[in-house]
């Protein structure tokens, strides 16, 4: 199986890297603010746990091969912008290579979402990994729907994923 990690690749204004246990506080903005998990159901409700339950799922991901997410460095400032990466997931049966992608509230509408998941699409086709790439999200996530077709892809249908209603989004190589 394929190393999905985008370690050391970077973008414009970001360095893909490995995320580490010490991203963690860096990262629990993210589930501090309401409006970060308002289209998933099924996560915890307090940021520590939810924050937790993500890093335990994202190194066990590392440890199983399964993809995963890289952490997003500001070439400028050297922090933390958010995560994105190319993911192992089974839909309907199939397994798919998804590009996911969350950014931390305070650099929310700067196109880092966009930026990250176009050198995610670039790299996932370059390597050849698959012939098409999707991205799962939530119906009623109209901005993480605006990022994916920008980044070229369309719906392809809809569906429900971990108990949320999803539009699986798609593009191919």
């Amino acid at each position: 199986m394929p190393d999905y990690s985008l370690f050391n690749e970077e973008s414009e204004r970001l360095l893909f890297r490995e995320v580490i246990a010490t991203d963690f506080q860096d990262w629990l903005p993210f589930h501090e603010e309401p409006l970060s998990n308002q289209y998933w159901s099924g996560l915890p409700n307090e940021p520590v746990a939810a924050c937790e339950e993500q890093f335990s799922r994202l190194f066990e991901r590392y440890c199983e091969g399964s993809g995963g997410m890289n952490a997003l460095i500001s070439k400028k400032t050297h922090k933390l912008i958010g995560l994105a990466g190319i993911l192992v997931q089974n839909v309907n049966g199939n397994e798919e290579l998804e590009i996911g992608y969350s950014i931390l509230p305070e650099y929310w509408r700067q196109g880092f979402a966009f930026e990250a998941t176009e050198k995610c699409k670039y790299v996932a086709f370059q390597k050849q990994w698959a012939e098409s790439l999707i991205s799962i999200i939530q119906v009623d996530n109209i901005p993480s729907q605006k990022t994916a077709l920008k980044n070229g892809m369309c719906i392809d249908y809809e569906n429900t994923y971990r108990d949320n209603p999803v539009y699986i989004f798609r593009i191919n190589r």
